[in-house]
């Protein structure tokens, strides 16, 4: 039973979200007539969700959240890709920078302005420009061209990011919330400087941020079953 307060707070982030597609929306082409205001609202304050099920193609890249065998997560759209919507720690599906008809889950390791710093002394620092991400592989067993992350392809435009996973399911009896459960401290984040150009580790966890931002929408959308028919033998 979702409580009211949760409705509320869930009924303000699809406010938000219309808020948000509606300004994007003006930005990209200059004015947004009442039509499309009104097209906005009913398909996504109204009648939209704010999650959507992508199933997995088998991410070994991301064990333990997403299963190498299969299945599937709820992922959370996102309208604004601003500091204040995707945070570092975040996992997100983005599209496959080396083939644009695939997506592969990642974890936001840096945005834009963060200083990426190797532990190999022949690669020279640089500054992750505007609207620019590193994404990272959990899973510590592969090389970076196995783990196809930002150590192999590296920036990615923010623009790719298509939402934040938020639930995983894996099989109709192992599923649960993208949340901690286990820390490996081998990235350092100081003034914004990150050593993550030849390491690949961190909390398996999304940011607290993006957690509590994420909750009513879980509490009220959340449908396990539902999911479990995205599941591809």
């Amino acid at each position: 039973m979702v409580s009211l307060s949760t409705w509320f707070r869930y009924a303000a982030q699809k406010f938000e979200y219309c808020v948000s597609l509606s300004l994007k929306k003006y930005n990209d082409v200059g004015r947004i007539s009442s039509t499309q205001l009104t097209d906005v609202l009913n398909k996504n304050l109204f009648q939209g969700k704010l999650t959507y099920v992508c199933p997995t193609k088998g991410e070994e890249a991301m064990a333990p959240i997403a299963s190498p065998t299969g299945g599937a997560v709820l992922v959370r759209k996102l309208a604004n890709l601003s500091p204040t919507q995707v945070f570092v720690g975040d996992v997100v599906l983005l599209k496959d920078p080396e083939k644009s008809d695939d997506l592969i889950i990642r974890r936001l390791a840096a945005l834009e302005g963060y200083e990426m710093v190797s532990n190999d002394e022949k690669d020279e620092p640089f500054v992750l420009e505007k609207d620019q991400c590193w994404v990272l592989a959990d899973n510590l067993a592969l090389k970076p061209k196995e783990a196809r992350d930002s150590r192999l392809f590296g920036p990615v435009p923010m623009t790719d990011i298509l939402g934040r996973v938020i639930y995983s399911l894996r099989t109709a009896v192992d599923h649960g919330l993208v949340e901690n459960r286990s820390v490996v401290p081998l990235i350092s984040v100081n003034t914004h400087t990150v050593h993550v150009l030849n390491v690949c580790s961190y909390c398996l966890c999304n940011s607290g941020m993006a957690m509590k931002q994420d909750g009513p929408v879980l509490a009220v959308e959340l449908d396990v079953e539902e999911m479990a028919k995205n599941i591809k033998p």
